[in-house]
């Protein structure tokens, strides 16, 4: 006599099983990539807020705000209080600042290429997306890396 058993999962169960597994991947995938441009927006915005405090210390002990430059008076990868975020390849800084002002006014802006977001550092703000803001650029066109 043969005995048939009956273990195991028909087809149309496994398809079932696929098509849920399908659909939960397509909701969450779009909020995890969401969750790393935001992710990359913070590590922008920490830096600028490091810029922002090396610029008040700067007002404080100086009178002036500093440029971002290479020379010892400028705002730079060596300038003590920078963040390290802001050494990343990925981060662009655009200095708006005018040389003529630096004594009262300055604006610089600071975004990741792979975020979403420019935040403009000034004396007395610090914004995101700020009207007059460098165009966000996923290539760091119109900015600089710290030098």
């Amino acid at each position: 006599m043969i005995v048939h058993s009956e273990a195991g999962f028909t087809l149309i169960e496994l398809l079932i099983v696929i098509a849920i597994i399908g659909i939960l991947v397509a909701i969450t995938i779009p909020a995890l990539i969401g969750a790393q441009k935001r992710s990359y927006d913070t590590g922008a915005q920490a830096c600028a807020k490091s810029i922002e405090t090396v610029q008040g210390i700067s007002q404080i002990d100086r009178k002036t705000y500093m440029m971002v430059g290479t020379g010892p008076e400028s705002l730079n990868s060596l300038t003590d209080g920078v963040n390290a975020a802001c050494k990343s390849e990925n981060v662009y800084i655009k200095d708006r600042s005018l040389a003529t002002t630096l004594v009262s006014q300055y604006a610089i802006d600071v975004w990741n290429r792979r975020g979403s977001r420019v935040f403009t550092v000034t004396p007395t703000a610090l914004s995101a997306d700020m009207p007059g803001a460098t165009a966000f650029s996923d290539t760091g066109a119109g900015g600089t890396h710290l030098p």
